[in-house]
């Protein structure tokens, strides 16, 4: 995502190194399966977001605000985050969410032990249990000092990665289920971002749906601004609001006197609740 960890080559190299798409028709579970919680009312957006390292300044976003795109994706938290982000605070989250944009929480968590990186964070075996809890909480701390209350969804990110490489797959769907649990537990919604070739592969085409995030983001650079045409799966997952597709990667744009470099994605899925 606009090379906050890997090059745009490394990423792309790394997303198609994985085998052809399968599809697969298991329905997924409800996002809600904990039926014991009383969930706030999902808020949705359809239509064009964009996602960039880091959160841009409140008078690029008002600049920004012409109605082409209508929601951003902000990385929240995580110690794989690369970007320093200034700008992103309760004020902000606030004052942009008063303008009418909607965002989109981005936690990038612990990454594969087979991936090839140099991410401080990793998750192993042995850690992948833990280090879903202890991540979760961290990214529900972050989301919610940021503003974005429970019942809002939180994108954990995973770069790509050798999903035949069972133990390594095996570890990070571990992590996965653990992360989704914990945030499910604290009345956020599971969401996660994926290359549709690897990490996101591995999480629609899991046999075991259980605990997997309600709602998927899949990186296929395409530039198909859409989320059902080219959707490499079942066509009945992550139906009903749950999906996104980043298109395209590193688009310079300028809005409004204001240049940004961003990543283009068709949204139709969950966004934060903001108060």
């Amino acid at each position: 995502m606009a090379g906050h960890r890997l090059s745009k080559k490394r990423r792309y190299i790394a997303a198609t190194a994985g085998c052809a798409v399968a599809v697969v028709g298991a329905v997924v579970a409800a996002q809600t399966s904990m039926a014991a919680t009383v969930w706030p009312a999902q808020k949705t957006f359809t239509g064009r977001a964009f996602d960039t390292c880091t959160a841009p300044s409140l008078a690029a976003m008002k600049a920004w605000n012409t109605g082409f795109y209508g929601a951003a994706a902000v990385y929240v938290g995580g110690k794989n985050r690369g970007c320093s982000q200034p700008n992103l605070t309760a004020s902000w989250t606030k004052s942009v969410s008063a303008m009418g944009w909607k965002l989109i929480p981005i936690y990038v968590g612990a990454q594969p032990p087979c991936q090839t990186s140099s991410n401080p964070e990793r998750l192993t075996a042995s850690t992948a249990a833990s280090l879903g809890v202890t991540d979760a909480n961290d990214a529900v701390a972050k989301a919610s000092a940021l503003g974005m209350k429970a019942g809002s969804p939180i994108f954990l990110d995973m770069e790509p990665y050798d999903i035949t490489n069972k133990a390594c797959n095996d570890a990070v769907l571990t992590y996965v289920r653990s992360f989704t649990r914990t945030l499910r537990a604290k009345t956020y919604r599971g969401g996660y971002y994926g290359f549709s070739s690897s990490s996101a592969k591995a999480v629609a085409t899991a046999t075991d749906r259980t605990d997997l995030p309600g709602n998927l983001w899949y990186a296929l650079w395409d530039k198909q601004y859409t989320t059902t045409a080219d959707w490499p799966w079942g066509a009945t997952q992550y139906t009903n609001h749950s999906r996104g597709h980043q298109y395209l990667v590193n688009s310079r744009e300028t809005r409004g006197g204001y240049t940004l470099t961003v990543d283009q994605d068709a949204w139709d899925g969950p966004v934060a609740l903001i108060g």
